[in-house]
């Protein structure tokens, strides 16, 4: 009988870490949100986004999530403006990716990106962020490139 409580011991501390941690065994964070514009031909839309700014944190992005609610997105943070490329490995929900240049300016839309896919998607010129929101979205609401995106991270010019 202590053996076998000894093991429910074990095997709740176990379940307890593995709540702890993240699926790569590192500590879970809340993101912080926050708020983010993008300015189109038929007015501002609002968008609640998680700022990703680590190699760790954009590396993890949205990988393992199984939903994603409209107006809300991740946002990453690719400081300096740099050429950039993204995929979906372990990626489970479609996304619109809207790569944005350093002056808050849309330079490319990659729309429904396929799910758990190696496949690279280049940013197609030097970028200061790349914003994922659930795939049609960008069709939905009309964004396009050229749009503006008004969020700290851009500059205005």
């Amino acid at each position: 009988m202590k053996a076998r409580g000894r093991l429910a011991t074990l095997w709740s501390l176990l379940a307890l870490l593995a709540v702890l941690c993240g699926p790569f065994g590192g500590p879970l964070r809340a993101a912080e949100l926050q708020s983010l514009e993008i300015i189109t031909q038929s007015g501002v839309l609002p968008f609640t986004v998680e700022l990703m700014r680590t190699n760790e944190e954009r590396e993890h992005g949205l990988m393992f999530r199984k939903e994603l609610p409209e107006g809300r997105g991740m946002l990453f943070d690719f400081q300096p403006e740099q050429n950039v490329s993204m995929w979906m490995k372990n990626t489970l929900i479609p996304l619109d990716m809207i790569f944005i240049k350093a002056d808050g300016r849309i330079l490319r839309i990659a729309e429904n990106t396929q799910v758990e896919s190696e496949k690279i998607i280049p940013s197609g010129g030097p970028v200061r962020g790349v914003l994922e929101v659930i795939a049609g979205t960008a069709k939905k609401l009309g964004i396009k490139p050229g749009d503006r995106v008004a969020h700290p991270l851009f500059e205005a010019r």
